[in-house]
């Protein structure tokens, strides 16, 4: 979500007649991206604005914007800091070239964010973002050949450690014609695979007169775009959870068979108490149930260690759960207090960091093994790949005698494929035989292509 909103901002820039540049010291505006979800993103941003207030000391006229959810959060306080110039919002991301007209003209300080965050959004609001969404989906710095789209903002959900309720404001589905108009402009475009955006993504709704258009209909929609190749689409939340869905992915070879829906614990007592609606019985039917319509579908999760209250055996249960889903991968974060969140309010940070961290590397062992154990099965097999260009790591593949780059790609189930080839596939499909296998990364040589 927040590499979308900064392509569309830095688009937007551009046509005002901006340029990126590769050094700090060389912009007249700095804009910082912001998340919330977890502490450590927000002292980044501090550390970062830091270094600019020196930088401002020498170099008055720099203009310093704050952007996205933090921006929403702190508001009038971050804009006390002696480096930031501008605090904007999510829902102010349009206005973002225009605050920056008028700081550069007076370089006063300006802040434009939702005064009542959990309001609809009024219909001139939302067809601001619309309008934004659809005028500048895509740079230059996008991978080759995809693109996301984001079909709905905001949640409702209320976990009861998270803020992105109280910074992205409430559930609103964006109107399907807007969203397949889009895929079919970016299709244009050369785009050949999107990936559909949601904090629950599966909860997408819109009225459109006498039904309701859902997820499975979005994705069926948008399959009959010709030059669409891929869709994929993320975060699920698995409850509620429309089942038709994984009967798309086995129907539409265009749906990719990967599903990102995090658990967050293995144990009822802490789902409860993180208010996620659902038991871990009633998670692992899910799968289950994916597993049986879809069965070489690739399940990723999300799981938090070190909430308030969890004890051994929780963690245990969580562990558990890890065993028996047999995930392709996970992301795994210590628990950290998110201020205006209900855990935060009711329940006291009682796990010793020093009991976070181990439970944090404890569980990605447990799961690299079951990685590692998974992408061995690939080992001998040819697989369908979409090259995203040079990869940033090519001593992990490379041969003294190899004459071409390493390449990095993914497949329909989103495993990283290392392999050798001409720069120029980026962007392009191409089949893939598997030689080995690491917990994070298959390698293997370009097939003959048919």
């Amino acid at each position: 979500m927040n590499k979308l909103d900064s392509s569309l901002v830095v688009s937007a820039l551009q046509e005002a007649g901006y340029d990126l540049t590769d050094s700090v010291r060389d912009a007249d505006v700095v804009l910082i991206n912001t998340c919330s979800v977890r502490g450590h993103a927000e002292d980044r941003v501090l550390s970062n604005l830091g270094h600019l207030k020196h930088l401002k000391k020498t170099r008055p006229e720099l203009v310093v914007a704050v952007i996205g959810c933090m921006a929403q959060r702190l508001g009038p306080e971050l804009l006390k800091h002696p480096a930031v110039d501008l605090v904007a919002g999510p829902s102010q991301l349009p206005q973002v070239p225009d605050l920056i007209a008028q700081l550069r003209g007076q370089h006063d300080k300006l802040l434009a964010i939702t005064d009542d965050i959990r309001r609809p959004v009024s219909e001139a609001e939302d067809q601001a973002l619309d309008t934004f969404e659809q005028d500048f989906d895509s740079d230059e710095n996008q991978l080759p050949g995809q693109a996301f789209v984001r079909i709905m903002r905001g949640c409702n959900k209320f976990c009861s450690y998270c803020v992105v309720p109280f910074v992205r404001g409430p559930e609103q589905s964006r109107s399907p014609a807007a969203i397949v108009e889009q895929a079919r402009k970016l299709s244009d475009r050369g785009i050949r695979q999107v990936t559909l955006l949601g904090q629950t993504v599966n909860s997408y709704r819109h009225v459109e007169g006498d039904r309701t258009v859902t997820l499975v209909d979005l994705l069926e929609r948008i399959s009959r775009i010709d030059g669409i190749h891929w869709i994929r689409f993320i975060t699920s939340h698995p409850k509620p959870f429309d089942e038709r869905i994984f009967q798309a992915m086995a129907d539409n070879p265009k749906v990719c068979r990967y599903l990102h829906i995090p658990a967050q614990s293995g144990s009822d007592r802490i789902l409860k108490a993180m208010n996620r609606g659902y038991t871990c019985d009633d998670y692992i039917r899910l799968i289950d149930g994916a597993r049986r319509i879809v069965p070489d579908i690739a399940v990723a999760g999300d799981f938090i260690v070190g909430f308030p209250g969890e004890t051994d055996e929780d963690f245990e249960d969580t562990c558990e759960l890890v065993r028996r889903i047999r995930y392709k991968n996970c992301f795994i974060f210590k628990y950290s207090p998110r201020p205006g969140t209900r855990a935060d309010q009711k329940l006291a940070d009682s796990v010793a960091e020093e009991v976070k961290k181990r439970r944090n590397i404890s569980l990605l062992d447990l799961q690299n093994k079951i990685s590692e154990q998974e992408n061995r099965n690939f080992i001998g097999q040819t697989v369908e790949v979409f090259v995203e260009g040079p990869s940033k790591n090519p001593h992990l593949n490379a041969s003294e005698t190899q004459a071409l780059p390493q390449l990095v790609g993914r497949t329909g189930s989103d495993s990283i494929v290392v392999f050798p080839g001409p720069a120029n596939l980026a962007g392009s499909f191409l089949s893939v035989r598997i030689a080995k296998a690491s917990a994070l990364t298959l390698f293997g040589e370009v097939a003959p292509q048919s």
